[in-house]
Parts: C-alpha cells; sequence; structure tokens
C-alpha cells in the first residue's frame, strides 16, 4: 500500500510542477508607468554556477530587506517585492535558464509620482551587487508608459543611435520604439507606450517579456562570432594541409615503404586529433545557435508586428544581424565533420596498405617455413634411413660375436656364413624398432594436445 502511495505522491508532484505558475502572482503588484531594468548573464559552467546565481539573488533579497511575505524562492526562479515609504515600489524578478541567468528589476513609481527616465534606478536604498557569475549577454533600460506616444524628435534625444526603429505589436494601442544602441551605462534603451486601455498588468508583463527574450537570443546567437570567426580561418588551414597530404598520400602510397607510412600515419593522427578538439569545443558553443535563432523569429512573430509611421520596424534591425548565422555555425560544423572524416578515411587507407604489407611479409615467412619443413622432413627421413643401417650394423656385430662363441663352443659349423645370413635379418629388426618407435612418438603427442586444450579451457 505504501510502495503504490509513494510513486503516486512524486507523479503528483511532477504534474504540480510541470503546471506551476509561479511568475503569476507578480501581475497583482504592476502597474505603469515603470522602470524596468534587464540583466542576463551566461554561465561558463551552467551546473555549478546555477546554484551560484540562486544564492547571488538570495543575497540580493537580503540587502535590500525584502519581506519574506512577499518572497519567492524556487531552485531556478525566484522573485521579491519591497514599497518604499514614499509609495514606490521595487520588483526583482530572478530567472536561471540552461545557459544564461537574468533579473527583471522594476521600478513603480508612487501613483502621484509619473517622473521617470532612463538611467539608474531611483528606488530609495537600492543597489544592484557589484559581482556576478559568468559573461555578460545584454543590457536592457525599458520605460513603459499609458501616455501618447512622444514626438519623433523626443525620443531621438532619448535614444542614442543613428537610427529610431518602431512598431506596434500585440494590438494598435502598443508601440515600441528603439535604437539599439547601448547608452553610456551600455544598456540599450526602449520606449514602450502601452496604451490606457491596455495598461492592466499581464499585458505589461508579456511586452517586456516578448523583449527580453528577442534581445537575449539575439545577443546569445552573435556572442559565438569571434569564436566561429577564428574556427573559420582554423578550419581552412586545416583542409588546405590535408588537401596536400592527401595528394601526396595518393601519389606515392604505391611504392611508400614502411618508414614512410608510419610518418604519414603520425603527422594525420595529429591532425586528426586536434580537429577533434577543435570540433568538440565548436559543438559545444554553436549546437545551440539554430533553437536560439527559432526562438528569436517565433517570438517576432508572436508580437503580430505593424509598422509605424516614419519608423523602421523592429524585426528589420533584428533579423538583420541573425539572418543565416545560425546556418553558418552549422555549415562550420558539416565541414568540421567532413574534415574529421577525410582524416579518418586516410588513416584507414594507409592501415590497409600497412595491413596488406604485413601480409605479404607474413606470406613470404610462411613461404621460408614451409621450405624450411619440407627440407627438414627430408633430412628426418635421411637420418631415419641411416639410423635403420647403424642398428642394422650394431646389430649384425653383436649378432657376430654370438655366432663366433657358438661357433667355438662346437654348436655352430661356420660363424661367418651364420653372420652372412643374419645381416637382412638385422635390416628389417632395425626397420620394425624405428618404425614402431616414430608411430609411439606421434601417438603420445597427439594424446599430450588435446589434455592441454582441456586444462586451458577449464582456467
Amino acid at each position: 500500500m505504501d510502495q503504490q502511495a509513494g510513486p503516486k505522491r512524486g507523479a503528483d508532484s511532477l504534474l504540480r510542477t510541470l503546471h506551476e505558475r509561479p511568475q503569476i502572482p507578480l501581475t497583482n503588484w504592476l502597474r505603469a508607468p515603470a522602470h524596468v531594468h534587464y540583466k542576463a548573464f551566461r554561465m561558463a559552467d551552467p551546473p555549478s554556477q546555477r546554484p551560484g546565481s540562486r544564492a547571488e539573488f538570495q543575497s540580493l533579497l537580503e540587502t535590500l530587506k525584502i519581506p519574506a511575505e512577499t518572497m519567492v524562492l524556487r531552485d531556478t526562479f525566484g522573485y521579491g517585492v519591497k514599497d518604499a515609504r514614499n509609495g514606490d515600489r521595487l520588483i526583482i524578478l530572478w530567472q536561471a535558464h540552461t545557459e544564461y541567468y537574468n533579473y527583471q528589476l522594476w521600478h513603480l513609481p508612487s501613483p502621484e509620482r509619473h517622473d521617470i527616465a532612463f538611467g539608474p534606478l531611483t528606488f530609495p536604498e537600492y543597489r544592484f551587487p557589484g559581482t556576478v557569475l559568468g559573461t555578460e549577454v545584454c543590457r536592457l533600460d525599458m520605460i513603459l508608459t499609458t501616455e501618447a506616444l512622444p514626438s519623433r524628435d523626443y525620443l531621438r534625444s532619448l535614444l542614442p543611435g543613428p537610427m529610431l526603429y518602431g512598431s506596434r505589436i500585440l494590438d494598435e494601442h502598443t508601440s515600441v520604439i528603439a535604437s539599439f544602441t547601448p547608452d553610456d551605462h551600455g544598456r540599450e534603451r526602449y520606449w514602450v507606450t502601452a496604451g490606457s486601455s491596455r495598461s492592466d498588468p499581464s499585458h505589461l508583463k508579456d511586452i517586456v517579456d516578448a523583449i527580453v527574450r528577442i534581445e537575449t537570443y539575439y545577443h546569445l546567437v552573435l556572442m559565438q562570432k569571434p569564436l566561429f570567426s577564428a574556427a573559420i580561418d582554423q578550419v581552412y588551414k586545416f583542409e588546405q594541409v590535408h588537401l596536400k597530404q592527401r595528394e601526396i598520400i595518393t601519389d606515392h602510397i604505391g611504392h611508400a615503404d614502411s618508414q614512410t607510412l608510419q610518418r604519414w600515419l603520425n603527422s594525420l593522427t595529429q591532425d586528426l586529433l586536434k580537429t577533434n578538439r577543435m570540433a568538440g569545443k565548436l559543438h559545444f558553443e554553436l549546437s545551440a545557435s539554430v533553437p536560439y535563432d527559432k526562438i528569436v523569429h517565433s517570438t517576432l512573430a508572436s508580437l503580430t508586428e505593424k509598422p509605424l509611421e516614419s519608423y523602421r520596424p523592429l524585426s528589420d534591425y533584428v533579423l538583420s544581424g541573425i539572418t543565416g548565422v545560425a546556418e553558418g555555425y552549422q555549415q562550420l560544423l558539416k565541414r568540421i565533420d567532413t574534415l574529421r572524416n577525410g582524416f579518418e578515411g586516410s588513416i584507414s587507407i594507409i592501415r590497409t596498405r600497412v595491413n596488406l604489407i604485413v601480409e605479404a611479409q607474413n606470406l613470404t615467412l610462411l613461404k621460408s617455413v614451409d621450405q624450411t619443413t619440407k627440407s627438414q622432413v627430408l633430412l628426418q627421413h635421411t637420418v631415419e634411413g641411416l639410423s635403420v643401417i647403424v642398428i642394422a650394423y650394431y646389430m649384425s656385430g653383436l649378432a657376430g660375436y654370438i655366432f663366433k662363441g657358438l661357433s667355438e663352443m662346437g654348436w655352430l659349423a661356420n660363424h661367418n656364413l651364420a653372420s652372412a645370413i643374419f645381416v637382412p635379418v638385422a635390416i628389417a629388426l632395425a626397420f620394425v624398432v624405428t618404425t614402431f618407435s616414430r608411430k609411439y612418438l606421434h601417438k603420445k603427442l597427439a594424446g599430450e594436445q588435446p589434455a592441454a586444450k582441456a586444462e586451458k579451457q577449464e582456467e
């Protein structure tokens, strides 16, 4: 009963986690106008730095003295809300993703105040921690207001950069203006007019989430361009080297000796190891570019962007920056895989050539052994023949002594005649003894070999 209840409780916990939406309570505290800062940091070692980012956020909550009743802290998500005495409100949102973590910092002035401006957050006693984990991806500075869109000249004075981009998003009342140029604090500025009829908190959160999603993944895709450019040159050099090596091998492999083949193998193996190391690093850094690119495109599509008079669309800038970049990364990875396969193919060919040389040497050695074996067999037959003669000679000699003694005793009339008659008998006896000894030894050796094999199998 308890065993069945355990998995059921685990499944219920998983379902609650999957369907949980911990950010929803935030909408109870949001309002416009608002001043929003966004910061994203790419982690070099996510498994170890993700818990560190959580500890960093927790330390920030303690430093700002966020009340426990307006605080939520999970493994990869958390937020805190604090109201100042003057009516201002500060909302800090932290979230850790697979490769990066980010902060959304909302400063909501009191309802009596409407004087918000780009720059540092003016919430009383606010300060952001000076030490952060990872590499900075992007910084954003956003003003959200319900008032009508200001004039182009006014926005021109607020947003740095040579050109302004603007579009209507989500509906006819929401407009976003940006220049995509960092200010003196390294932040890109966004002016968002939500419209008085659509200033509900969930709408404000959707706008900010869409903007930060586009900016974050846009920068994550482009952050790898320096690595990509350096790898392009390196891959080109490897391709040229491999092309020359392949030409040399093709021209000389037919008559190359073992030392030359060994030298080629060593050189190609070193190049293959370097290529594998480079491929591993690039796959780790660039493999996520395709899903990131899709996130940017799908988010832009979800905004249902519409043109805004006298402004270039926001998508013009975003798409012009990342179009073809992710595809270029993947083409580079394919080139590296092709180069690696080329090195492996050349190494395989050389090894095949080495194997053929070794097999030829083995055949020559086998022929030599075969000739030696035949010579040994002939020599053995010769020795056996001589052995028969020697044995017969000694037997005849011994028999001669016997016949001579018998003749002296008067038992044998002519010992010389008896010795002559015994010679063929001695030869026959020597041949029988030699043949029997050879068969006995062969039988004994044949019996010892199966016994040795059986002992090895038992071991």
